[in-house]
């Protein structure tokens, strides 16, 4: 379990600093409107895998719920910044983030 935690731990830090990088080019980008709700989905996303990490790493009882809450946000996430990702190579860099961490969380939760 320990190198299943670790892979899971490295998707979930991963995919926090995608999200806050492209939340931070949303909002500093020209198209201010079009972008909101990825940069709100990039927030939520950042803010989940982090407390899943922390949960994780310390072997919490807990982590299990949010395993499930993270994948969730996660493909959400995801979801949404592959709209833009054709022109937008920060939303393409969090969908791809997004995508690895939402499968590492379900890999967790089905063993």
């Amino acid at each position: 379990m320990p190198n299943q935690n670790q892979s899971l731990l490295d998707a979930l830090n991963a995919c926090v600093a995608a999200c806050e990088n492209c939340a931070t080019s949303g909002l500093r980008g020209d198209n201010l409107q079009m972008m909101a709700r990825c940069i709100e989905l990039d927030r939520d996303c950042a803010d989940i895998c982090a407390l899943t990490a922390r949960y994780v790493a310390r072997s919490s009882e807990h982590a299990q719920h949010l395993l499930k809450e993270c994948a969730e946000i996660c493909k959400a996430c995801g979801d949404e910044c592959q709209k833009h990702a054709d022109h937008m190579e920060h939303c393409r860099e969090c969908a791809e983030a997004c995508r690895r961490c939402e499968e590492a969380c379900r890999q967790i939760m089905a063993t």
